[in-house]
């Protein structure tokens, strides 16, 4: 069952392209006023104007390691349509700028940190901004695009080249989504972690075997979930994972 989504407003980030600009174009076919964030403008700008004709889709500019961006975004949101039913955590990146995927041999702490500044504590910011509006929603939803490779215990979870810092990013934010589950449970609000597998977008050179729109499908019906929905869990596609 999922909620009805005539009248809500989602927010996605790092929605200008590959999941992120699916899981919008899915949400604004579904009802829901989109305000896709990106933070280059021009990009932005353009993908919600290539996503109208799926419904109202709306560019707001927003840059999640900085808290001045996160800010505004929420401000303007606010100042539109007074509500955020589905906040989309899904900006996200696999290596610090200039490097590459490394073992932990290889790794050092600098690249971690710049991982985890927008996978994990980006996360945090984006959420707590905007948890006030969520709270005023009769159905509010949290997703966190994450990915099978941050799991500790799901089979297959390690197979392909060994990425420390974005697999233990992912593994932090599933962690993450459990802990706002639990402090969240006596509230009408949901939090979970979408894993949307291996989609072909540039994140990967496009060597995935799955479309971004299909990826984006466990996050949009998540971000829909009837009052009866789980909470504080991961799932790709219908199963859930072990994180």
């Amino acid at each position: 069952m999922t909620t009805d989504a005539h009248g809500k407003v989602a927010l996605v980030t790092g929605a200008n392209k590959g999941i992120g600009k699916a899981i919008a174009k899915g949400l604004a076919r579904k009802g829901f006023t989109v305000f896709l964030g990106a933070r280059d403008s021009e990009k932005g700008i353009a993908a919600a104007a290539e996503l109208k004709a799926e419904g109202d889709v709306r560019f707001v500019q927003l840059e999640v390691t900085h808290l001045t961006s996160v800010l505004s975004a929420k401000q303007l949101i606010e100042s539109e349509t007074g509500r955020l039913d589905v906040l989309v955590n899904n900006a996200g990146i696999g290596a610090a700028p200039g490097s590459r995927f490394n073992t932990p041999e290889e790794e050092i702490a600098e690249n971690m940190r710049a991982v985890y500044e927008t996978n994990v504590f980006a996360v945090v910011r984006v959420t707590n901004a905007f948890l006030p509006l969520l709270l005023q929603s009769d159905a509010g939803r949290i997703v966190n695009v994450t990915s099978k490779r941050g799991s500790l215990g799901e089979e297959g979870a390690w197979v392909g080249r060994p990425n420390m810092t974005y697999s233990s990013s992912k593994t932090a934010l599933n962690a993450i989504t459990v802990h706002y589950a639990r402090s969240l449970a006596e509230t009408h609000v949901k939090v979970n972690g979408a894993a949307p597998g291996h989609v072909a977008t540039d994140f990967n050179g496009f060597r995935g075997t799955r479309t971004p729109e299909h990826g984006a499908e466990v996050a949009i019906r998540l971000a829909q979930l009837d009052i009866d929905g789980p909470t504080g869990a991961v799932f790709e596609d219908e199963h859930q994972l072990c994180w």
